[in-house]
């Protein structure tokens, strides 16, 4: 297949979005962005002034006393147009996702799927909230009782590199359906697509000031949540910079969803079909390049079929076309940066050094019309322990670390003692039983029977558990609950 034209070679110095307009940043730094399969610079995007941060809280606060008095049916319109929007950009969203990302093009046309489901999601919970209202007459002697909830205000949401548009999807509809306004910071490894889902945004029509864009990374991050207008924060990232902005919350007494790491395994027991296996598994270990929040590091292979597992897993991984994911055969594009893939080469050393032994080495990859991409390829190890580091620690690339196992017992208590992280688990069986006995003792927030990755589409929250998350309210479906809160009413009229 032909290689699909780029959006565009170079975006420029981006600029900031505040107060439903893009204006030049007066900061004196500005970082250059790259396109991880070529190395090339695509834009430049600045840090943002204590002036512009205080600008954007500003907008969003005033831009909130008008946006909450919206009336339901009208927000539900806006956020249609915006659905629309996504719809009609759908391919440039997804070829932007790829030169700002490196994922591969159906990767990218999947996750801008998922923000487009994320606006229905959050069109339906729009109209769920007359539901969640009770109401109750004569409660006492001529007093009635009833049940609200309504909007706090202006949030931080933060969005990571690895799904910049998926991210942004899991907080922002929910909470222009709740009737809130936010401030987008988001990861300085794909700015570019930051910019494009908020321009499509843009052109749904939404007041100034109810979504306002800003660069600037963690310090920034706090200097927004500490500002008093700023009710709380949605974060997708890593757990070091989630803890440092839930303890802050903590001490500012603001509500926050913090999605962190995760260390997920996958299951295969005796009786598993190992083609279908093998297939779900190269998507849950190397898809994305490994950086997904629910991809899989540790693949538990119980019984005696774990020669055969390990050929067939090898040999389709082998396979896969590695490239830039403007070409439609690409299977496998690179890591979003130099930094991360020298990170995931650190933790394949360490997990040598530790016993590990290579099955299939990626990491001398080469692209030939992309020298300077950070490529690696399918990698997967074996004689992993379970007490190892590298078994505990989350590897963000495209790993798989092989671990025999002896019985179902083992592999849950593996899962759930080995590490304090809780984002998914997966078990790939023929046997209704053992899938049962998994889903309730494993001690994870989503959980897959016969399936790579357990995603949960957009009208369910993602479920995750231990120190992969900390905060009020899950993502997604279930960040209404961030974004609102109850007020009870008591009246006595007669």
């Amino acid at each position: 297949m032909a290689l699909l034209a780029e959006v565009k070679k170079y975006y420029g110095r981006q600029k900031l979005f505040i107060d439903g307009e893009w204006i030049e940043s007066k900061s004196n730094v500005f970082k250059e962005n790259r396109n991880p399969a070529t190395g090339e610079v695509i834009s430049e995007f600045p840090t943002a002034t204590a002036e512009e941060l205080r600008a954007a809280v500003e907008a969003a606060h005033r831009a909130f006393q008008t946006w909450r008095e919206v009336p339901l049916r009208d927000r539900a319109r806006y956020l249609f147009d915006l659905r629309t929007r996504f719809e009609e950009r759908f391919e440039e969203l997804s070829r932007v996702l790829v030169q700002d990302h490196g994922r591969t093009i159906d990767e990218a046309r999947g996750s801008v799927r998922r923000v487009i489901e994320n606006i229905e999601s959050a069109c339906s919970a729009l109209y769920s909230l007359a539901k969640q209202n009770e109401y109750m007459d004569q409660v006492a002697r001529g007093i009635d009782q009833y049940l609200v909830w309504e909007p706090l205000g202006a949030f931080l949401i933060v969005t990571p590199g690895n799904i910049p548009m998926h991210a942004w999807s899991s907080f922002v509809p929910y909470a222009l359906a709740a009737g809130c306004t936010v401030v987008v910071s988001p990861s300085g490894q794909a700015p570019v697509a930051a910019e494009y889902v908020c321009r499509a945004a843009q052109e749904a029509g939404f007041p100034p000031g109810v979504i306002n864009l800003v660069y600037g990374g963690r310090e920034i991050n706090k200097e927004i949540l500490v500002q008093p207008e700023i009710q709380g924060v949605g974060f997708i990232g890593s757990n070091r910079a989630g803890k440092e902005i839930f303890e802050l919350c903590g001490k500012l007494g603001k509500r926050s969803s913090i999605n962190g790491n995760g260390k997920n395994n996958v299951v295969v027991m005796p009786d598993a079909d190992l083609n279908e296996a093998c297939q779900w598994l190269l998507r849950a270990c190397f898809g994305m390049a490994g950086q997904r929040c629910l991809g899989t590091d540790n693949v538990v292979v119980i019984g005696d079929r774990y020669e055969e597992f390990k050929r067939k897993f090898t040999e389709a991984a082998a396979r896969m076309k590695v490239g830039y994911g403007l070409d439609e055969e690409t299977e496998l594009g690179p890591l979003v940066t130099q930094a991360g893939k020298e990170k995931v080469l650190r933790w394949i050393e360490q997990a040598l050094a530790e016993g590990a032994k290579m099955v299939l080495d990626g990491r001398k990859v080469r692209v030939e019309d992309y020298p300077h991409g950070y490529f690696l390829g399918p990698t997967i190890l074996e004689d992993v322990h379970v007490d190892m580091a590298t078994a505990k620690e989350e590897a963000f690339g495209p790993v798989a670390a092989l671990i025999r196992g002896e019985s179902l017992e083992q592999a849950i208590e593996w899962i759930n003692t080995k590490t304090n992280l809780g984002h998914s688990a997966c078990i790939l069986t023929q046997s209704g039983k053992n899938a049962r006995r998994f889903i309730r003792a494993v001690n994870v927030g989503n959980v897959g029977v016969n399936v790579g990755i357990p995603q949960p589409y957009a009208f369910f929250p993602l479920g995750s558990r231990r120190e992969s998350f900390l905060g009020t309210a899950k993502s997604r479906m279930g960040s209404m609950r961030l974004f609102m809160d109850e007020k009870t009413v008591c009246v006595r009229w007669v």
